[in-house]
């Protein structure tokens, strides 16, 4: 038996899987309100413009991250 024509229907839903974001989960805000980092996502505490820097607190230290 080939297993190709059930290999690919796998690698296409994994690789959509990976294609989704944190930022699908992220409501609806302010700009400069949101800390995305490259795994999540957090409230900015203090909030700044779009694009500068900022930090999401972990239980590992901070993740770097951007305003958005």
């Amino acid at each position: 038996m080939d297993a190709t024509p059930l290999f690919r229907p796998l690698v296409a839903a994994a690789l959509s899987l990976l294609a989704l974001g944190a930022s699908a989960q992220v409501p609806k805000h302010a700009p400069g309100t949101i800390c995305f980092t490259p795994r999540l996502w957090c409230w900015a505490q203090p909030p700044g413009q779009p694009g500068g820097a900022c930090s999401c607190p972990t239980p590992y230290g901070r993740a770097e991250g951007t305003l958005g």
